[in-house]
């Protein structure tokens, strides 16, 4: 699935496309404006990753960290990289969750908020985009 993303084959909200790698929102947000980064080599866990890659992928994430609290009015991001337990697409990725005091997550259970439409979850890609242009 997230190959067809970075080949654009498969309709995703773009937040950012680069050499290293593709931002896109999630279709299952923790919340809102939830990104996933994800490298445009297939690899399927991060340990999987050459390490002459790290420091591209590494730094789009880093990118998407520090443009979604510009973006959203956040306080702050989680940044997680599940390795095969709970990666529910066997494709590395790396989620960037808004933080908020008080939003209500706890540890790992994250509760799911969907968008109430297409044209919302465009509207938050579209911030993220123009924040990390």
């Amino acid at each position: 699935m997230f190959c067809a993303i970075v080949a654009g084959s498969v309709p995703a909200f773009t937040v950012l496309d680069a050499p290293e790698g593709v931002g896109f929102l999630d279709t299952r947000p923790v919340f809102k404006g939830h990104v996933l980064v994800v490298p445009r080599t297939h690899v399927g866990q991060l340990s999987d990753l050459p390490p002459d890659l790290l420091p591209g992928y590494f730094g789009l994430v880093q990118r998407v960290a520090a443009a979604v609290p510009t973006a959203l009015g956040s306080q702050g991001t989680f940044v997680a990289v599940n390795n095969v337990v709970s990666q529910s697409v066997p494709h590395l990725h790396t989620h960037v969750v808004p933080r908020t005091k008080g939003d209500g997550l706890r540890g790992f259970f994250w509760p799911r908020h969907k968008y109430v439409n297409d044209e919302e979850a465009a509207s938050y890609a579209d911030r993220i985009a123009v924040t990390l242009a």
